[in-house]
């Protein structure tokens, strides 16, 4: 869930978790100094307008798109290609990802220190970056008018969302536009769609339906803003609301799902690579979801749970409070590494590599950092397949060693030695850091609570009762402002009750309520 808070200072938090606010002199110098490693190797794909799109502002721009008819698709949209994938898809989708591989010396303090940071903190008010800026927010990124190298995944797909063939490769491109979500939600609702994602919401949809047939969990988790404001007194105030969540969001989220599950088959097929993976749910965890669901006045009915979190308007307080707690369901994240320690590994088959659909007989389960690497390929149960991070290079470490993998697996050549060499630190350091990162996110979201809710203390609110213990506390929802948390006392479940905020102590991040109110 992303936190909009700029105007708060949560420096406190960088401090208390070390995060790094600065890069030693010798890893700027790099970055600002290196150069394409792999300027040989690639397609030149520049007269193709592909364009990015992203939160309003930002710099680091790590994927850029361009859709567009299938070889041999008419005016009627049937395929004649010149090959039976051909002939059975709609679109293709040309999914750029910045190179991040080609500006970084394996042996270099640009990999040291990466090696160490894992990822990009994202803070409301500042981010703790993985590269710095010359590299993050310029030579590497996808920005627009510029000359870039990039990986491109160059993905068939058939009308009715499911992959035909893909492939993925080395290019040059050019982006063309940087827009916002903003402005693409206002330009699908005009009909004034760039050229270049004028297809995306026929894509979207029709990978959503793929979703729903692979029994996905898609968490579509609102933004929460935060503003200030004054009352007629003088007085400061901070208001908290949900935005409202953009289709073209969901959309474009679903390119970075599909370049994921092609890389995370090309790896299954080859015998070797890093998968992100999560175990299924237990029946515990899916019996108090729908306790929770039930008491927010949602009722699944034997649905599959993504079928009802497709439904739910994620932009009310219940439908938020629901995507959050849908999170319960999706514990037990890590990465699994295969085929590539103690052997020298090489990437397998000559011809490109396919996508095996949503049914391939895989064996389940999570093995993450530090577990067997020699156990099956396990997939990633919310996703409901094989899945891979490589679609964000420029925020988050394994990314970058993942594509490497997936390009020496598409052209048949041996793994590079610095990838193979550095797989256990690297999954060590995405496991440390993610833990990090989520630590940080709900510090956050805890001071930001703890101050809207301070001119508050001693006041009554409506609440909704998720579950209770029976004894001294429950969880509740208070819809004004939207807030999922917990409070002292146990009334009954899926009740509606007037709850106390008795403490919201912004240097503690701490925030409680009281049943019953006084």
């Amino acid at each position: 869930m992303k936190l909009f808070a700029a105007e708060l200072n949560f420096r406190a938090i960088a401090e208390e978790f070390k995060l790094p606010e600065r890069f030693p002199e010798d890893v700027h110098a790099e970055a600002l100094q290196s150069s394409d490693r792999h300027a040989d190797q690639r397609r030149d794909l520049r007269d193709i307008p592909f364009v990015t799109i992203d939160p309003a502002g930002s710099m680091d721009l790590d994927q850029a798109v361009n859709i567009q008819d299938a070889p041999g698709v008419g005016a009627n949209g049937d395929g004649a290609g010149a090959n039976d994938a051909e002939a059975a898809a709609r679109w293709r989708v040309l999914y750029a990802i910045a190179d991040v591989a080609a500006f970084v010396d394996p042996a270099g303090p640009l990999m040291a220190e990466s090696l160490q940071r894992g990822q990009t903190m994202y803070l409301p008010d500042e981010p703790t970056r993985l590269h710095p800026a010359e590299l993050s927010e310029g030579s590497a990124s996808l920005l627009p008018d510029q000359t870039r190298p990039a990986v491109v995944w160059d993905i068939l797909l058939r009308a009715d969302g499911e992959v035909a063939d893909f492939t993925v490769y080395r290019a040059l491109i050019r982006s063309v536009k940087r827009f916002d979500y903003t402005e693409v939600e206002a330009d699908m609702h005009g009909g004034t769609l760039h050229p270049a994602i004028a297809q995306l919401p026929e894509v979207g949809r029709a990978r959503q339906r793929s979703d729903l047939r692979r029994k996905a969990i898609n968490l579509r988790l609102p933004s929460i803003s935060v503003e200030r404001t004054q009352d007629d007194d003088g007085a400061e105030r901070y208001v908290l609301g949900i935005d409202e969540r953009q289709e073209m969001n969901d959309f474009n989220s679903e390119l970075s799902l599909l370049a994921g599950m092609c890389a995370g088959e090309m790896m299954v097929r080859a015998g070797v690579g890093i998968l992100r993976t999560l175990p299924p749910a237990g029946d515990k965890e899916i019996a108090a979801f729908d306790h929770s669901a039930y008491a927010l006045g949602f009722d699944r009915s034997g649905r599959p749970i993504g079928e009802l979190l497709a439904d739910i308007d994620a932009s009310t307080p219940r439908g938020m409070a629901l995507m959050r707690d849908a999170q319960s369901l999706l514990r037990g994240a890590g990465y699994q590494q295969f085929g590539l320690v103690g052997v020298d590994a090489e990437a397998g088959e000559s011809e490109p590599a396919g996508a095996a659909g949503a049914d391939s007989e895989k064996p389940a389960g999570a093995a993450g950092a530090g577990e067997d690497a020699g156990a099956a390929p396990s997939i990633h149960a919310g996703i409901g397949g094989h899945y891979a991070h490589v679609t964000a290079p420029l925020r988050r470490l394994v990314d970058r060693f993942a594509t490497e993998i997936c390009l020496a697996i598409a052209s048949s050549q041996p793994i590079p030695e610095w990838v193979t060499a550095n797989v256990d630190q690297v999954l060590g350091t995405m496991k440390s850091s993610s833990q990090t990162a989520s630590a940080v996110d709900r510090a956050c979201l805890k001071l930001t609570e703890a101050v809207v809710l301070q001119p508050w203390v001693g006041q009554n609110f409506n609440a909704t009762v998720l579950n209770s213990d029976g004894g001294d506390k429950a969880k509740i929802l208070v819809e004004e402002p939207p807030i999922l948390t917990t409070c002292v006392g146990g009334p009954d479940e899926a009740s509606t009750v007037k709850v106390t905020l008795i403490e919201a102590e912004p240097a503690a991040r701490k925030v409680r309520f009281a049943w019953p109110a006084d």
